[in-house]
């Protein structure tokens, strides 16, 4: 099944331009080919939206790097295991599944 195509000119941005260039490029795609799919996408409401801002997520980032800053202070090396680190993401994993 073929689509019949209607040519459209558009302007872009310098920035914009190099940054199609290296999208194709590394795609393998024609940069109208890219063009196309980010209009289908944005059609399809699966546009990228900012996200908004999570305060206690920023504060949780800060107390870390506080604890990981005094740890190094004190020349103590940053001490971890395999299994504490798998544990942890099995819990954040388990956590974030919807509830039956």
């Amino acid at each position: 099944m073929t689509t019949q195509m209607i040519r459209k000119q558009i302007y872009i941005q310098e920035r914009q331009e190099v940054l199609l260039k290296h999208l194709s490029q590394a795609r393998g795609l024609s940069e109208a080919e890219i063009i196309r799919q980010a209009i289908e996408r944005e059609l399809a409401g699966a546009s990228t939206q900012p996200v908004a801002p999570d305060r206690s997520a920023w504060q949780e980032l800060v107390a870390f790097l506080e604890v990981r800053q005094e740890t190094a202070l004190k020349g103590t090396p940053y001490q971890w295991n395999r299994a504490e680190i798998y544990a942890e993401r099995e819990n954040r994993w388990v956590h974030d599944q919807p509830q039956e």
